[in-house]
């Protein structure tokens, strides 16, 4: 943002520090109110035809706009992908243990990526990696959805989960 000698345009639209439109008038003029009220003449609106300005305390409204991003940054949730390794000879309690795991991941709020992967010649079978994600599917039915189906990439059937939004 531009302050004060920095503005370099010849005309601006001119708001007062409660918020009411002035009109157009120089930018010297502006500055010279500006320092009258010991305050700053702050650039708002540079696009604008003419450019729009607001006689402020800078520093003040510096330190509103660090806050405000702040709380904005407190308040957001960031969404973490966690990743789930399977092979396709999978044994059952190793399963029950990889659906605990991602149900734990779920309600966290995380989406899943499960990956069945495939060894030697087991990729001749790659119906089996779908039963096993098919069956993944139904245990982790309760915390969360199928994002993306199950997909076949190289050695590896891969699928996303993402958690059921609560409603209440």
């Amino acid at each position: 943002m531009q302050i004060n000698e920095e503005i370099r345009d010849k005309e601006v639209l001119l708001i007062d520090t409660d918020g009411t439109k002035i009109g157009i008038i120089s930018v010297k003029e502006a500055q010279k109110m500006a320092y009258e009220k010991d305050l700053d003449l702050v650039k708002i609106a540079p696009t604008a035809k003419p450019p729009v300005c607001r006689i402020l305390d800078y520093n003040k409204f510096k330190f509103e706009q660090a806050k405000k991003e702040k709380e904005a940054r407190k308040n957001q949730k960031v969404v973490e992908i966690k990743e789930i390794r399977m092979f396709s000879a999978i044994d059952t309690h190793d399963f029950n243990t990889k659906v605990n795991q991602a149900q734990k991941f779920l309600k966290n709020g995380d989406k899943i990526k499960v990956s069945v992967r495939f060894r030697k010649r087991a990729i001749a079978h790659p119906q089996l990696g779908e039963e096993l994600l098919e069956k993944f599917k139904e245990a982790c039915s309760e915390f969360g959805a199928v994002e993306k189906p199950a997909k076949m990439e190289g050695r590896s059937i891969v699928m996303f989960m993402s958690p059921k939004t609560s409603n209440k």
